[in-house]
């Protein structure tokens, strides 16, 4: 199958980029790296008479600190957060999970920016953002806003993105004294989709949970932020006791569904599986 025909221009700017789309309306779409929306074409999910190229805009690139906070262009590569020594250094959950982003060809062409916008619950980045508590920057007609990821990721496929907006960055807080982080999924192959997979993030303190993100994958309509599991452990040393509780408070957090290849059962239990080997890491750690 071939994707139909449209017309394609490189945008120079994100405001020369937001005029083609305004021009144009909804028979517009935008193009970065490619990898949802070239199989949306050739499958004809989409039809646009339109492609505006995004991805040599300068301001949608760059890794920098601003003000404490490390600022990361919409635009970076899958393989540049694998490897830049900033995000290492100040968002290193993210330089955990890239390793597991599908194979190495996509991760040379794919965008964090393309990843989050497209809002896919099965994929590692979007629910990385809750993990890091990062802040989404989008330009649009209308200006800039700024956004919590909590408040980014609205339902299966959507985000609280306005038609026509453009993220443009992300940016991610300071690090705590006393952060610690894990990341792992599980899938039948590397490359795969995970059947379960989590991000995990706290701040320890003389032995004590002072703070704690959890967040799953593959999990729901959304990527998904753990908050009972969270709240079991705060307060408390990261023993047995409270990896158990929070294993157990998963069961408020998940809305499962049983899919044909596995049973929510499964699933939830996958689930506990996986964060109890993520906290008993960390444990050691502490």
């Amino acid at each position: 199958m071939k994707a139909p025909a449209f017309d394609y221009v490189s945008a120079g700017s994100v405001s020369e980029a937001i005029a083609m789309r305004a021009a144009h309306g909804e028979d517009a779409i935008y193009l970065a790296g490619g990898h949802s929306v070239v199989p949306s074409l050739t499958l004809r999910l989409q039809a646009p008479s339109i492609l505006i190229d995004i991805s040599k805009i300068a301001e949608l690139s760059g890794v920098e600190l601003i003000d404490g906070w490390l600022r990361i262009g919409a635009m970076t590569r899958h393989v540049e957060v694998l490897k830049h020594p900033l995000i290492a250094k100040h968002a290193p959950l993210l330089a955990a999970a890239a390793p597991y982003v599908a194979h190495p060809a996509i991760r040379n062409r794919g965008t964090i920016g393309g990843s989050v916008a497209l809002a896919d619950p099965a994929s590692e980045f979007p629910a990385m953002m809750l993990a890091i508590r990062a802040e989404l920057e989008v330009v649009g007609p209308e200006g800039v806003r700024r956004m919590a990821a909590d408040d980014f990721f609205q339902d299966l496929y959507e985000t609280a993105m306005a038609p026509g907006e453009i993220l443009r960055s992300i940016l991610v807080p300071p690090l705590i004294e006393g952060t610690v982080f894990a990341f792992d999924e599980l899938a039948r192959r590397r490359g795969d989709y995970a059947l379960v997979g989590a991000g995990l993030q706290l701040v320890i303190k003389e032995g004590v949970v002072m703070a704690a993100d959890i967040a799953l994958f593959s999990v729901g309509h959304t990527p998904t932020r753990a908050r009972n599991a969270q709240a079991a452990m705060m307060g408390k040393q990261l023993d047995t006791d409270a990896i158990a509780a929070a294993q157990s408070a998963l069961s408020d957090d998940l809305d499962l569904s049983d899919e044909p290849q596995m049973p929510a059962s499964m699933k939830l239990h996958l689930a506990r599986v996986l964060v109890g080997r993520l906290l008993g890491k960390l444990g050691e750690l502490t």
